[in-house]
């Protein structure tokens, strides 16, 4: 009986001795690089494997997750770490190559987003969010961008979601620090740094900025997705369900001003816009889109003094001049049309000097604004249209002045 116990134990040495050696032997391989011959020695000795203990099997699936991650067979590598996991591994053994995995699925999407593989991208960025959910939800994120960008809107539509579900905000803070030397604001990308530049003479005038939360663009977007999908009603519940738990967001007002808007509903538009400019009545932006959508409901009027209070709250945004001009100019269609029509009567003479009166003080109207919008940075379609304007109503100083101006802008 003491025989066959002794004998019993050498075999089970002798195995697990063989077992120990294939493992080297597999691991050899993957040191140095021939990777598909260590998948295959693994493969080929499965059985030997099967019946090991957990400490071993624990080893084997870490060796496969390290082999497949290497081998960009990324789910097969999540599935092997699982597995060793599972088995006993741990975390101080797991987490490195898990951090590997995760870079190694990064770089993998960013060259498939490089190649407009963009559903790729969008497959492997979710796996990296479930590896670890508590810490990688900003790439969650950038996988609901890349099934966007794959136009797969249900992919996209089920990220956004998750994203929503989680509360995902994407705040960062900014680091800015001004170099005495060039009286230039650089952004510094590490905290570390920004804190030593900040002890040196060089520097100076140091600040930090948060970024806007990205949940009401995440709303949005699934809106957007609801729109596109041809699902209107869901996307305006996703609005209202955002506004009803925040009902003092400036962010989700707009949101749902511009879904409406995407919808063709311009007076809810125009509602959720003006509830917008009561939170925040100093916003240029607001006024120039309440601008925009009132002159496509023709109330020119109401347009105009949209467009003046957006270039007064912010005299540089350049389309509130533009869009101002065009608008004013908007009747001379008609009166150039009537103007044409006309006959060679004395009647029909002075009829067409009245109508060629307007249709100067038209462009005189609009003269100011565009000399404004040009002394802010020489925009060439305000010089190119005050030209044009100059040449109409026989100003040849002012026209030559533009001619000249336009010339030093090639």
């Amino acid at each position: 009986m003491k025989k066959l116990i002794l004998l019993i134990l050498l075999f089970t040495f002798s195995f697990s001795t063989a077992q120990k050696k294939e493992l080297r032997n597999a691991n050899k391989f993957f040191v140095s690089g021939e990777y598909a011959s260590a998948i295959d020695l693994l493969d080929s000795t499965k059985d030997l494997f099967d019946s090991s203990d957990d400490k071993i099997k624990a080893q084997v699936m870490l060796l496969y997750g390290k082999l497949h991650t290497t081998m960009e067979d990324f789910e097969l590598a999540i599935k092997a770490f699982d597995m060793s996991k599972n088995l006993g591994s741990s975390d101080q053994i797991l987490n490195p190559e898990l951090r590997k995995l995760e870079t190694a699925i990064i770089t993998s999407a960013v060259g498939d987003n490089e190649t407009e593989d963009f559903n790729a991208a969008a497959k492997k960025l979710k796996m990296v969010y479930d590896l670890n959910t508590e810490t990688n939800s900003e790439y969650l994120y950038y996988a609901a961008s890349s099934a966007v960008n794959s136009l797969d809107y249900p992919l996209a539509l089920e990220y956004y979601e998750l994203l929503r579900d989680i509360k995902y905000e994407g705040i960062e803070t900014k680091f800015y620090i001004t170099e005495v030397s060039s009286g230039n604001e650089i952004e510094i990308n590490d905290e570390v740094q920004f804190k030593l530049l900040q002890r040196s003479k060089d520097y100076s005038d140091a600040r930090e900025e948060e970024t806007d939360s990205k949940f009401p663009e995440i709303v949005k977007n699934i809106a957007l997705i609801y729109k596109e999908l041809g699902q209107n009603d869901k996307a305006l519940a996703a609005i209202e369900a955002a506004r009803s738990s925040n009902p003092d967001d400036v962010g989700l007002i707009i949101t749902a001003a511009n879904i409406y808007f995407e919808l063709g509903n311009k007076e809810a538009f125009k509602v959720a816009m003006s509830e917008a400019i009561e939170k925040e009545p100093n916003n240029a932006v607001l006024y120039y889109n309440l601008g925009v959508v009132s002159a496509e409901l023709g109330e020119k009027d109401v347009a105009i003094s949209y467009y003046q209070t957006s270039i007064d709250l912010d005299p540089s945004n350049e389309n509130s001049y533009l869009n101002l001009v065009a608008l004013i100019l908007d009747g001379e269609e008609d009166i150039v049309s009537e103007m044409n029509s006309l006959g060679t009567s004395r009647a029909d003479n002075m009829k067409y000097d009245e109508l060629k009166e307007s249709r100067e003080n038209l462009y005189k109207q609009t003269v100011p604004i565009l000399k404004d919008l040009i002394d802010i940075n020489n925009n060439i379609e305000a010089i190119r249209t005050l030209m044009n304007i100059y040449g109409t109503i026989g100003d040849n100083s002012g026209y030559m002045e533009m001619k000249n101006l336009l010339e030093q802008q090639d």
